[in-house]
């Protein structure tokens, strides 16, 4: 079983190279240097509350992924969906609705 620490870097690089973010963007949009995340990500070290706050919002990571690893892999990611949902505006969620109205009404039955 994974340390918690490492669950934990492994979560925040994983989210950060899935948006495609540098190490060095990351860190200057949650005002830490790009060694200490480094260390996050690498080296299990452990965040003040705050830049793990930060981090979570940044990268919108299911927090679940973190304290519960042990939750479901589909659930995190439809909890993942919904948190980037609450970040659209009007517009984009109206094309969001539609295109998912869409989807379902041409699956397969």
């Amino acid at each position: 079983m994974q340390m918690q620490h490492e669950i934990l870097g492994d979560v925040v690089k994983a989210a950060r190279q899935r948006s495609k973010i540098t190490i060095e963007t990351l860190a200057e949009r949650v005002n830490v240097t790009d060694r200490y995340l480094y260390r996050i990500e690498n080296e299990g070290q452990k965040p003040s509350y705050d830049v793990l706050c930060k981090l979570i919002r940044e990268l919108a990571i299911d927090p679940n992924l973190i304290f519960y690893p042990e939750k479901s892999v589909k659930d995190a990611e439809i909890e993942e969906i919904v948190r980037r949902l609450y970040r659209c505006d009007k517009r984009s969620i109206a094309i969001i609705e539609a295109t998912v109205k869409a989807a379902l009404e041409n699956q397969p039955e």
